[in-house]
């Protein structure tokens, strides 16, 4: 089964096409327009082992945040469409994430329910040119539009980019694990008996 998602969105402030593979390899296609958030979304592609492709065009004039959490949301709709069901997955995952002085924690549930917790504060408001606020808005959407649970926590760190990267990594870490195949439990994995909203 081919558990891959393409999403087009087009409103007044973005357009995006955004196209995931679950099952992929690692390979990353990144154009945002937001050089560090290209950065980081090809640190998310390697660490969950995932192939994404995102083209962006966004009101950069106005700032990155439309562009960010909007790619936040296609984000969030393909993990949920590549999904389907969710039978056979893990559901859950979780990972601790050094990065030099800093140390993340980040917990995913793919349970159809969305909520976010998200603790980490950055020293600077800018990362480059980069408003260091925006990593929280594109998790955010992402989990709002998975219909995930994700926690986020920052035990320690200085620098604001070794914060987001370990987020970021963290988080992919997290994803990789909950979507993988899990051999014991071959149906969805919630007594429930479903995982959709």
């Amino acid at each position: 089964m081919s558990r891959t998602a393409k999403i087009d969105r087009k409103t007044n402030e973005t357009e995006i096409t955004l196209e995931l593979n679950l099952d992929g390899s690692g390979k990353a296609q990144i154009q945002t327009g937001v050089g560090f958030f290209d950065h980081m979304l090809e640190l998310l592609t390697r660490h969950a082992v995932i192939d994404l492709s995102v083209t962006a065009k966004g009101d950069l004039h106005v700032d990155q945040h439309h562009t960010v959490e909007d790619v936040g949301i296609c984000f969030g709709q393909a993990i949920k469409q590549a999904l389907g069901d969710k039978a056979g997955i893990r559901r859950y995952g979780h990972f601790t994430l050094p990065m030099e002085e800093t140390l993340v924690t980040t917990a995913i549930d793919l349970s159809g329910r969305y909520f976010l917790v998200f603790n980490a504060d950055f020293p600077s408001q800018k990362i480059g040119e980069f408003d260091s606020e925006l990593v929280e808005d594109f998790w955010q959407a992402t989990a709002a539009n998975a219909l995930a649970n994700l926690h986020v926590v920052l035990h320690h760190g200085r620098n604001s980019h070794h914060i987001s990267e370990a987020i970021f990594k963290s988080a992919a870490r997290a994803l990789r694990m909950a979507v993988e195949a899990d051999p014991r439990m071959p149906g969805v994995p919630s007594t429930k008996g479903t995982l959709s909203a």
